[in-house]
């Protein structure tokens, strides 16, 4: 306990208070003032216990009343469990994700799907398209000629300087020559994983994991072993030291620290480090992914994992795909000691972005704004999550089972007695509805029995009735047969 914030630390003593009944559902929490005077605490602190018992479900704020004792729905639900990470990975579980991937994408595009739970960003009217729209205008009649030369091969200057300004907040000191603008994260998590491995060589993964970098491995011919981890803190450190120590082909791991997807665990700062050393100590490239972080419900910019980094060893790699502007496809990655052979190979591959959203882009998260709306992004989808949550909580059957994540875009959904999401996946595409089966985020089949649903949607009427409708779907859904017994 000692180990945590002290805001989290006061928060679990108010939960503890609701547990034992000294605080019932309806009660009001002490007011910031009294709770700052109780415990001799910081406004800031108070209002980090506050949230942070809102955003777990134990409290709501009422306007220019306080923060009250609620029992919402989804509390009733049981959290996932932790992974088992004392034994080996097995490599031999790797197998081709192309037909299965195709089959998946190609089904939801042709099915006339009116609800989709399946997508990984949020509703258009949620980004600020009037301000980008502006600067974009007023970047244009300051210098038409930006259609008509080429942009700069690294990216535009003033982008560079704004991403290499933002990084000073989350721990990381670069210049601008050491920001590569690139097509989205994707493409960085290409160059990157291209720079420090070659065809055969094994990467070693979350599980489960964003399918995108299964393609993307597969497409290199890598190979992805899968590493044991936590919806609480993420990649098991100790899986991982096992799997380094038991295969001697491990050229990479990647991590999403930041709201993993698809199942939204945040890393802990001495779990980063501890990473940051025993990558480095072995001497195998860490590549993370932190498209996530802004979406984090944080008082506080939580540190990158390169912010441990002496050495080079951590390629950092990030998005305005999902917090800004999903339509700019903007993506940077900061390679560290591999960044000639990575500027090198994005001349070959993409040559150079184009300048006029680099322009609109770097002036908006350069002021202001951009935190105001990431105030209010993050404010509408903690919202959506927890009408989500709620709804599966009363529709979905019981044995249903997901962990609350510290903010983002999804919900990671387990779905009880071994019911199989594909079924699941096929029974909604008929009803119109697109989901995302767990058998898309790993080739072990760990994950056949759960579903990743987006909230990233203003919650209506017609996606509560989509919800309760995919619930009696789950309900009816045949079980997955039991794997056979070990030994």
């Amino acid at each position: 306990m000692d180990s945590l914030p002290l805001y989290r630390q006061l928060a679990a003593h108010y939960v503890d208070a609701i547990h034992t009944g000294s605080l019932k559902q309806g009660d009001k929490l002490p007011s910031l003032r009294t709770l700052m005077r109780l415990h001799e605490i910081s406004l800031s602190t108070a209002l980090q216990l506050c949230r942070a018992m809102e955003s777990d479900g134990w409290v709501e704020a009422r306007d220019r009343s306080g923060y009250f004792v609620r029992r919402p729905q989804r509390l009733a639900i049981a959290p996932m469990e932790e992974p088992v990470a004392d034994v080996p990975p097995d490599p031999a579980q790797f197998v081709s994700m192309r037909t299965r991937m195709a089959t998946f994408m190609a089904r939801g595009r042709h099915a006339g799907v009116k609800l989709n739970f399946a997508i990984a960003r949020a509703a258009p009217e949620l980004y600020p398209a009037e301000a980008l729209r502006n600067s974009m205008t007023r970047a244009l009649r300051q210098r038409p000629e930006l259609l008509t030369t080429a942009s700069s091969q690294k990216g535009h200057e003033q982008f560079r300087e704004a991403v290499a300004q933002r990084n000073l907040r989350v721990g990381m000191t670069v210049s601008p020559d050491e920001v590569l603008v690139t097509n989205g994260c994707i493409e960085a998590l290409n160059l990157a994983l291209r720079a420090v491995a070659k065809p055969g060589d094994t990467v070693a993964v979350e599980s489960p994991t964003f399918y995108g970098l299964l393609q993307v491995l597969e497409s290199l011919n890598m190979r992805a072993l899968e590493i044991p981890t936590s919806p609480q803190t993420g990649i098991s450190i100790e899986a991982l030291d096992l799997a380094i120590h038991t295969y001697d082909d491990i050229k990479a791991v990647v991590v999403v620290p930041h709201l993993q997807n698809p199942i939204g665990s945040v890393m802990p700062d001495a779990h980063k480090q501890r990473l940051v050393q025993l990558c480095e100590g072995h001497g195998i490239a860490l590549v993370e992914d932190d498209t996530y972080s802004d979406l984090v419900e944080s008082e506080v910019p939580l540190r990158a994992v390169k912010s441990w980094d002496r050495t080079g060893n951590v390629i950092y790699c990030a998005s305005l795909h999902k917090v800004l502007a999903p339509g700019l496809r903007l993506g940077w990655i900061t390679a560290g000691r591999w960044h000639a052979q990575v500027e090198m190979l994005k001349y070959a591959q993409t040559r150079n972005n184009e300048a006029l959203a680099q322009i609109a882009a770097g002036e908006f998260i350069a002021s202001g704004a951009y935190d105001r709306h990431l105030r209010r992004l993050r404010d509408r989808l903690h919202a959506q999550r927890d009408q989500t949550a709620d709804a599966i909580a009363k529709y979905f059957p019981p044995g249903t089972r997901l962990n609350l994540p510290r903010g983002g875009l999804q919900l990671w959904v387990e779905l009880p007695e071994q019911r199989s999401s594909v079924t699941v996946f096929e029974a909604a595409l008929r009803e119109h509805m697109l989901v995302s089966p767990g058998a898309q985020f790993s080739n072990s089949g760990r994950f056949d029995n759960y579903l990743r649903i987006n909230c990233g949607w203003p919650y209506s009427k017609a996606v509560d009735a989509g919800l309760q409708r995919l619930g009696e779907i789950v309900s009816s859904t045949r079980k997955l047969p039991r794997a056979p017994a070990a030994g």
